[in-house]
């Protein structure tokens, strides 16, 4: 059972089939088909189930998933290691972020990486938290940016900073530069905030709904919007009011686009964290970012 063969157990489990695996891999379907038949009849189980034209992962299958992740990242970290022997400032670096931290401080911390390291293929990827968390557990991205600790055994979190949460509304709204003492106060107002999708879910978006019930707002009335630029346009047109973190209201803010409503009983705020795989290996080109990352990010 080699890398290789996990490596293309995997890509069948994500992309949900034979065929699509082949295209991604770029090779035939009958050579998909035979390295799967191989790990099957290798292990004595099947992998996969055939059902209704798809093809799901059967019990073993998923016993095998985490096994097979972890032995592909680290064939990958091995290769990187004696990569790194040679060229310790060249080679790839993978960042994964949380979509809505992708910002001018995210801009900051590329440009700083780039100037330094010109020979550095640096790539960026989006994300939920959760996301970002298997793209760095299967070894498909280096450092990862989230909300909030991922609990998972296979990773490192360390906290980078906490980031406050404030009412932002239109600058014409009624309360717009005033104060309220109680969030329940803001109850009959709309609320823009993401949308809680089933199977994807963003820890921003759990957060924002478990304070509207701690503060006793309940059942908001509330318009889903999954773009951050989306929810500031919305709310600077009047169609409602969000809690938003200070560092994505910034520029808003400054310019009198948006404005804010304080509220006497909100201390809240998101805790980002930059995320690593337990044990993985870090080039020296990464262990800078990474180091960017902490100064950037606590104001050294």
């Amino acid at each position: 059972m080699d890398s290789d063969a996990l490596d293309t157990f995997l890509m069948v489990h994500r992309l949900g089939g034979i065929s699509n695996a082949a295209k991604a891999l770029h090779r035939s379907q009958p050579a998909i088909s035979r390295r799967i038949a191989l790990l099957e009849q290798e292990l004595g189980v099947p992998l996969f189930d055939r059902v209704g034209g798809r093809t799901l992962l059967s019990d073993a299958g998923r016993v095998l998933v985490p096994y097979a992740e972890r032995a592909v990242a680290a064939a990958q970290d091995a290769e990187n290691a004696v990569r790194a022997l040679a060229r310790p400032d060249s080679g790839p670096v993978a960042l994964a972020v949380v979509g809505t931290l992708a910002g001018g401080r995210l801009s900051a911390i590329m440009k700083r990486f780039a100037s330094e390291h010109p020979t550095v293929n640096l790539s960026l990827r989006t994300a939920t938290s959760a996301e970002v968390s298997g793209l760095i557990r299967r070894g498909e991205a280096t450092i990862g940016l989230r909300f909030d600790r991922d609990a998972s055994p296979d990773l490192d979190c360390e906290l980078l900073f906490a980031e406050p949460l404030q009412v932002v509304c239109a600058p014409d709204h009624p309360l717009a530069g005033r104060r309220v003492k109680r969030l329940a106060e803001l109850r009959g107002e709309r609320w823009i905030a993401f949308p809680e999708v089933p199977g994807r879910r963003e820890i921003a978006a759990s957060h924002i709904f478990a304070l509207f019930n701690i503060h006793g707002l309940g059942d908001v009335d509330w318009t889903p919007v999954d773009s951050l630029t989306a929810q500031k346009r919305l709310i600077e047109a009047g169609f409602g009011i969000a809690l938003l973190s200070q560092i994505n209201a910034a520029e808003e803010l400054a310019s009198a686009a948006l404005a804010t409503i304080g509220v006497g009983d909100l201390v809240a705020s998101h805790d980002v964290v930059a995320v690593t795989r337990r044990g993985g290996f870090l080039s020296a080109a990464s262990r800078r970012l990474l180091e960017i990352i902490r100064q950037q990010t606590k104001g050294e």
